[in-house]
């Protein structure tokens, strides 16, 4: 759980300014879009399987 504390003289943008950057860090947008819809196991085993192609493709790249 993320939470913001207000200092005395600080605004409101500032505070969500740093709400955003503390939600980001923990990876909680990631985490919600990817449990936004149902995924079946053959969805997640191609999905699984095209980011370690990907993957594999930008190592050998380099090379």
């Amino acid at each position: 759980m993320t939470q913001v504390v207000l200092g005395e003289n600080e605004g409101i943008e500032s505070a969500l300014r740093r709400f955003k950057r503390q939600v980001s860090k923990a990876g909680i947008f990631q985490d919600m879009r990817k449990k936004r819809h149902f995924e079946t196991p053959i969805e997640k085993e191609k999905r699984k399987a095209l980011a370690k192609h990907k993957q594999r493709k930008r190592r050998f790249r380099y090379r």
